[in-house]
């Protein structure tokens, strides 16, 4: 069975109730480009302002990054000389593993 694609959007059909046509699974880019109506708002929660200042703290740059030791640490993988202390991070994932009260 085949079927045929050319392209053309579905045709927007009245809404018994409104009048209006029903949405389209694709806007025209002068719907997409139009002004939003001064009645729509956004409200963000305590936490969403608190991730954005986050994201745009983080995205200014490298703040409390070494970066002497990130590109010492990526040259020392990269070469093969980088040794993982298996009784440390064992050690330290059992610390975790007290702090959280397991």
């Amino acid at each position: 069975m085949t079927h045929k694609i050319d392209g053309s959007a579905p045709i927007a059909r009245p809404s018994e109730a409104t009048g209006r046509p029903l949405p389209t699974a694709r806007a025209s880019s002068a719907e997409r480009n139009a002004p939003v109506a001064a009645t729509e708002s956004v409200r963000l929660t305590g936490e969403a302002e608190g991730l954005q200042a986050l994201e745009r703290e983080l995205g200014a740059g490298p703040a409390g990054i070494d970066v002497a030791r990130v590109n010492a640490l990526r040259a020392a993988i990269a070469d093969g000389s980088y040794r993982v202390d298996a009784q440390a991070v064992a050690s330290h994932m059992l610390d975790l593993e007290h702090q959280l009260g397991g």
